[in-house]
């Protein structure tokens, strides 16, 4: 029997990337039974275009911007209690399959029936690797090589094309709403890998067409995106502090590491960067959200 899958997309106030995305889902290969659209209070523009769209999709419209982690919460939850498929897979609103990428997901998913999640080959504008979704092997120490073919064995992933079963979304629950943004992506597929092994499956290309190829660094980032770092080191604790000791020593070590980089340089506003980096770690210490788990619309 053929499987169904979702996509879920969360947008906020992108609408031209927002179409390409949407256009190249409605032109895969394989075709999906269900394009769910959650939007974060985008502005008139955004509203007015997926309204018009009609049941071509299914739209949820949030009153606020719950972030990032809160968009996927809330496009999870519909999948498992407003759907019967088989697969749910997420995207950020930047995100442009190539039209055979759920195709590729969707071989390797029946070849390798136990997995925890499925992550795609995300590159840039220019056809290398998007450095902010580098695929993260079981050993850091490897570096997968752009020309890989075979697939790999990943830690975690991010949402930048991701294939969950439906199964596996039911044993671990929701992404975690109170990550707003950062790191909500890799505490959920972690949760993942703790089911089943995750894979990172070269043939299923997307690509992230982000402004700049770029990571995320709090040493050298614009002073405009100093504040969000808060909820990335808060969230970090809180993932690091969930893997086996050898890994959270490890992601401890790493972001003392970050801090003292910080400390002694000479970059604009570092005082204002190191406030919010120790904000961040002094609020991951007892910051413990609660995993919330969908109704499973097969149970009913």
């Amino acid at each position: 029997m053929e499987s169904k899958v979702s996509a879920v997309i969360v947008t906020y106030n992108r609408l031209s990337l927002l179409k390409e995305v949407i256009n190249s889902l409605q032109n895969q290969q394989t075709s999906l039974s269900h394009i769910i659209v959650v939007d974060n209070a985008s502005k008139q523009d955004t509203q007015d275009y997926l309204e018009s769209l009609g049941n071509q999709i299914d739209y949820l419209r949030l009153p606020e911007n719950i972030g990032g982690a809160g968009g996927f919460n809330r496009g999870v939850r519909h999948f498992m209690e407003h759907t019967d498929d088989d697969y749910v897979w997420l995207m950020d609103d930047d995100t442009v399959p190539y039209p055979d990428t759920l195709t590729a997901l969707l071989n390797f998913a029946q070849q390798q029936q136990n997995f925890g999640f499925l992550a795609s080959d995300v590159r840039w504008t220019d056809g290398h690797r998007a450095k902010m979704n580098r695929p993260a092997p079981m050993n850091r120490l490897q570096v997968i090589p752009e020309n890989q073919v075979e697939p790999v064995q990943l830690q975690n992933a991010t949402f930048v094309s991701l294939l969950l079963k439906r199964s596996v979304v039911k044993q671990i629950g929701l992404p975690i709403t109170e990550f707003f943004i950062w790191g909500d992506d890799i505490e959920y597929t972690e949760r993942a890998g703790r089911i089943a092994p995750g894979y990172f499956v070269p043939s299923a290309k997307v690509v992230h067409k982000m402004t700049t190829n770029v990571g995320s660094s709090i040493l050298n980032d614009v002073p405009a995106r100093i504040p969000r770092y808060f909820y990335s080191y808060r969230n970090k604790m809180y993932y690091a502090n969930r893997r086996d000791v050898y890994r959270k020593n490890r992601a401890r070590a790493r972001m003392l590491y970050e801090y003292l980089q910080l400390y002694f340089s000479r970059v604009p506003q570092r005082k204002e960067r190191l406030a919010v980096f120790k904000s961040g770690i002094k609020a991951g210490q007892s910051f413990n959200p609660v995993v919330e788990y969908a109704n499973d619309l097969e149970d009913k």
